[in-house]
């Protein structure tokens, strides 16, 4: 039973935007392919645990999925060209030029990400669409409510009708005004699988930081020139590296400074600091990604947790402040300046923050460590608990939990 539930995490992962694509491509429907393609996945939970995992996984689900989409129309009585459209799922007929992307997933997230949609909308869609989170785990990517999310995405859905905006495939041009939206999506999928954000599933997904990974390779080789793309592949290396330490043998989350440093995976950690070289080396000004990544190479540089140059670490946060005044960044900063300047100063800084962070679970987590590290026991305790409220990943609400517990 375990194996066809693991069979069937990896089709959903490794089929999804194939077979949604092939539906949208069908059918000019959204709508129509997204509930068509959960439609067929549930119909493989239900399946597959009987009568077994089909030869062709992938096949399966684009054909079930189909005949879904088909029924729906039908169902729903639209126009007979809307029925003549959905049987040439069946036909011999070749399909649209695939553009300049080769990958599936890659030209569907690209084709997501159409500029006449907000920034906010379209990366929210496509992670809905393409990449297969679910509305409470993009809820939690952005740090809003989740039923404000899905009336986002269901106005992002709304707005490609009404404005009738064509599913089509990106050509060559197309890429440089899209490249933003598809470093968002694939740096949240990637975030959604280094720490997962709900309690019901796995708390690392290396399928999901895996994918994120690969797509940005692709990326990479599409777009060779961009420093961004560099970047967060560098980031998204360099923080994979660290996977296998991230969590003890009891599924505990293992904080850096706790970490094996010897079970870090040195290739990657070698590539990442090969990219962030490469970025410095044209003397450009970097981007979000790029000062994410070299900080990662600051952590990464070190043998060990003392030999951290906060001083750097916090210069590049300095420079990252510039370009994303945020509060995360500030948060991100504070947690640096506590080791530098002391957590008494970093706290400070922090105790700003609670207008905007009130309902992030890491913001009461780093203001418990400070607490505990001024002898303010009672406080401490209180703004884990808080924390631990608030968390949804296992391994994370364990090491609170703990922590906690040794907060005097």
């Amino acid at each position: 039973m375990t194996g066809v539930r693991e069979a069937i995490t990896r089709a959903h992962h490794a089929e999804w935007a194939r077979v949604v694509a092939t539906l949208t491509r069908r059918f000019g429907d959204l709508d129509i392919a997204e509930e068509a393609a959960a439609e067929a996945f549930a119909t493989a939970v239900e399946r597959w645990p009987a009568g077994g995992v089909p030869p062709s996984p992938g096949a399966w689900l684009t054909t079930t999925a189909g005949r879904k989409a088909i029924d729906r129309i039908r169902r729903e009585n639209r126009r007979d060209d809307k029925q003549r459209e959905a049987q040439r799922l069946y036909d011999d007929d070749p399909h649209e030029p695939l553009g300049a992307i080769d990958d599936d997933r890659l030209r569907l997230i690209f084709t997501c990400c159409h500029p006449a949609l907000a920034m906010e909308a379209r990366v929210a869609l496509t992670l809905r669409m393409v990449g297969g989170l679910t509305v409470p785990e993009i809820a939690r990517a952005f740090l809003t409510r989740e039923a404000a999310m899905g009336q986002r995405i269901t106005r992002a859905k709304a707005k490609i009708k009404a404005a009738r905006v064509p599913y089509r495939v990106p050509s060559a041009e197309d890429l440089p005004a899209r490249v933003s939206g598809v470093l968002a999506v694939l740096f949240l999928i990637f975030n959604e699988g280094y720490l997962a954000t709900g309690p019901g599933t796995d708390p690392v997904r290396p399928e999901l930081t895996g994918e994120a990974i690969r797509l940005g390779r692709l990326l990479r080789a599409l777009l060779p020139e961009d420093g961004e793309v560099a970047g967060l592949l560098a980031l998204m290396l360099l923080t994979e590296a660290r996977r296998t330490a991230r969590l003890s043998a009891s599924g505990e989350l293992v904080a850096l400074a706790d970490q094996d440093r010897a079970a870090w995976d040195a290739a990657l950690i070698a590539e990442g600091h090969r990219l962030v070289r490469e970025r410095l080396a044209t003397g450009l000004v970097p981007g979000r990604y790029q000062i994410l990544a070299a900080i990662n190479a600051v952590h990464t540089s070190a043998r060990d947790v003392r030999d951290t140059d906060w001083s750097q670490v916090v210069a590049l946060y300095d420079q990252l402040a510039r370009l994303d005044p945020s509060p995360i960044v500030a948060l991100n900063r504070a947690i640096a300046v506590a080791e530098l300047d002391g957590p008494e100063v970093a706290l400070a800084t922090v105790d700003r923050l609670a207008g905007d962070l009130s309902g992030y679970h890491a913001y009461h987590a780093t203001r418990a460590e400070l607490l505990r590290r001024l002898g303010r026991g009672r406080e401490s305790r209180a703004a884990y608990d808080r924390a631990i409220e608030l968390a949804g990943n296992t391994a994370e609400t364990a090491y609170l939990i703990r922590r906690r517990d040794q907060s005097g």
